[in-house]
């Protein structure tokens, strides 16, 4: 892989378990709003933007259908493994929002966010 990239859902989305009620998965929207916040940013990483509802196939294509918990950043080829907190089939990545976080701001310049 040449560049990295976030996967993460797309907003709105209803969950059939909790009665209809539409919602966001607010880790995504925290990296929707990074991805604004550094315009920058969104020409240095690749997005992909998926659908709630599992199995998400995109993902699970990419990563396994173990490591579906979004959002998540691929990291490219020359990406330092120290910060990697998984991989399959060869395929480094990161998952969790505060690791996400840390990774974009060491890869790509952006400010780390304040403790």
């Amino acid at each position: 892989m040449d560049r990295d990239k976030l996967i993460i859902i797309k907003p709105d989305f209803v969950d059939p378990t909790l009665s209809g009620t539409r919602f966001y998965c607010w880790h995504c929207a925290l990296m929707e709003g990074v991805l604004v916040s550094f315009p920058t940013l969104a020409t240095r990483i690749d997005v992909l933007r998926v659908d709630w509802a599992r199995p998400r196939q995109a993902v699970v294509e990419l990563v396994g259908a173990e490591n579906q918990s979004l959002p998540l950043l691929l990291l490219a080829d020359d990406a330092d493994a120290r910060i990697a907190t998984g991989s399959h089939n060869g395929q480094a990545f990161v998952q969790g929002k505060d690791a996400i976080l840390e990774a974009l701001s060491r890869r790509h310049g952006i400010p780390f966010p304040h403790p």
